[in-house]
């Protein structure tokens, strides 16, 4: 009985600092959905090696809130420099990933891109290649100079994750509404 108390105790305080590193996220956190390596290394999980740059400057403007939808995902329709795109919240995700659709709609012409970066999704392996946002802004939370990923096939939605996320000064969720800050 006392074994069984223990291991209720244990799951208790891991649930409880589980939930705690999902409402505040530090610019240093990396998740296990998205990594790209350089090429041809390949990586089992595909999720970046890449920190947000320590230079990196903060988000501008005021707080946002997302509110979570039927599927139980919270997604973003942001401003990406200055075009509409359905973004997927990912704080799994190291950097923001671009579907070629989208990447096409922003301007840039994915044919023409260098896919030097191996990266595993849930489709299996892919290369992408790496671009510079100008800009993206969620609800007036704007972020300059926002490295991206062209994911080259593989990737149902884009993903928009910790290169603009990690450069907020304030992530919370709650079980409704992802709170965003400046």
């Amino acid at each position: 009985m006392l074994r069984f108390a223990t291991l209720a105790v244990v799951g208790a305080i891991s649930a409880a600092g589980a939930a705690q590193a999902v409402v505040m996220l530090s610019q240093a956190h990396q998740g296990p959905q998205l990594r790209e390596t350089q090429a041809p290394v390949s990586t089992q999980v595909a999720r970046s090696e890449s920190p947000v740059p320590v230079n990196a400057a903060p988000a501008e403007g005021g707080d946002a809130a997302l509110v979570k939808s039927a599927d139980g995902h919270f997604w973003a329709d942001a401003l990406v420099d200055g075009r509409r795109v359905h973004l997927l919240v990912d704080t799994g995700a190291s950097s923001v990933f671009l579907t070629p659709a989208d990447a096409e709609r922003l301007g840039l012409e994915p044919a023409g891109l260098l896919y030097d970066h191996t990266v595993r999704t849930g489709g299996g392996d892919s290369l992408a290649a790496s671009v510079k946002l100008s800009s993206v802004s969620v609800d007036g939370v704007q972020v300059a100079d926002v490295d991206a990923l062209v994911i080259g096939r593989g990737l149902p939605a884009s993903l928009l994750g910790m290169s603009y996320l990690g450069r907020l000064s304030r992530l919370e969720a709650t079980p409704t509404s992802l709170l965003l800050s400046r």
